[in-house]
């Protein structure tokens, strides 16, 4: 048995291919400001003719930027991907409120902005570094008694939302307009969990002005970046010809900050059927790791575990 990290994949992403002939693999799209993340899962399903597909991090219809899409058997493997740090480019609107706190939503409130100065959203901006706290908005998709907490703002209702904790590692202000609507344009880069407009709204609570979010892009996701994604128009036309393969990362992509394990044919034998192996590495118990065979093939993900005086792997979730 050989302990090593998982080879680095994202060096260039659109020249990887899990290999011909496969509908299970990591599709890095770049979705576009309009349709809803089940909407471009929907196109994906076409353009692999594969049912099974999902993604790691929802984006609102305005959003566009980074979408990771698990086609086939990679749909197994969404919960042991790392989906931070997120970042993302927002448009920041001063001197307006809506329902849903972005520019799409039916105005709720107005104020003039005319005399915000840029000192001071630089201020207000730097106050919100660090671990905060946020009240998930309305329209959102946490589910509250088996409903959505949008589809209960479409009935008009508004229930009680527990703060939750989330981090922001940095946010930068990149310009500024001002005027009796002032403008602005941030760069943030956070955990998981944390709603851009909700921030958009926070920052104008702290200025004594109505707020709300203008344009939201996604850059990046965990490795996922913008640069490396694919376009709705180049996926469609890959499909056309046959050869959606080539946008396809292997599923061992997702998994890349896991430790890796390297396991021996008979180890391999025992991990498909569920039993544990024997562990001989530095890491601890507890830890995940990303077990893949001699030929590089992603076998699935296993638990450190100390059982008697020994370490094992336990197979957490196994592709066979």
């Amino acid at each position: 048995m050989r302990v090593t990290n998982p080879p680095g994949v994202f060096g260039n992403e659109k020249s990887l291919a899990p290999g011909p002939n496969t509908r299970d693999g990591v599709l890095n799209v770049r979705k576009p400001s309009g349709p809803t993340s089940h909407d471009i899962v929907d196109k994906v399903r076409r353009f692999t003719g594969t049912k099974r597909v999902g993604h790691a991090g929802t984006l609102d219809p305005l959003a566009s930027g980074v979408l990771v899409v698990f086609v086939g058997k990679a749909t197994r493997m969404i919960e042991y991907m790392p989906g931070e740090p997120k970042v993302y480019t927002a448009g920041l609107l001063l001197g307006l409120a809506t329902d849903t706190g972005d520019i799409t939503g039916t105005t709720i409130e107005e104020a003039s902005a005319e005399n915000l100065t840029e000192d001071q959203l630089r201020s207000a901006v730097k106050k919100l570094r660090g671990v905060i706290e946020q009240v998930p908005p309305m329209h959102s998709a946490i589910k509250r008694d088996g409903k959505k907490l949008y589809e209960l703002a479409r009935e008009g209702k508004t229930v009680e939302r527990a703060p939750r904790r989330v981090t922001i590692y940095d946010i930068e202000m990149q310009d500024f307009a001002a005027g009796e609507k002032a403008t602005a344009t941030l760069t943030v880069s956070c955990s998981s969990g944390t709603y851009i407009r909700t921030l958009c709204e926070d920052i104008g609570k702290q200025l004594g002005l109505p707020a709300c979010m203008s344009s939201l892009v996604r850059n990046k996701v965990g490795r996922f970046g913008f640069d490396d994604a694919w376009d709705m128009d180049e996926l469609g036309k890959l499909a056309t010809d046959g050869r959606i393969e080539e946008a396809l990362l292997p599923i061992s992509c997702a998994l890349v900050d896991l430790p890796g394990l390297i396991c021996s044919e008979e180890q391999s034998f025992l991990l498909k059927r569920g039993n544990p192996i024997e562990y001989e590495g530095t890491e601890a118990p507890g830890v995940l790791l990303s077990m893949t065979d001699q030929n590089g093939v992603l076998v699935g993900v296993g638990v450190i575990l100390k059982e008697n005086a020994r370490l094992i792997v336990k197979p957490e979730k196994i592709l066979v």
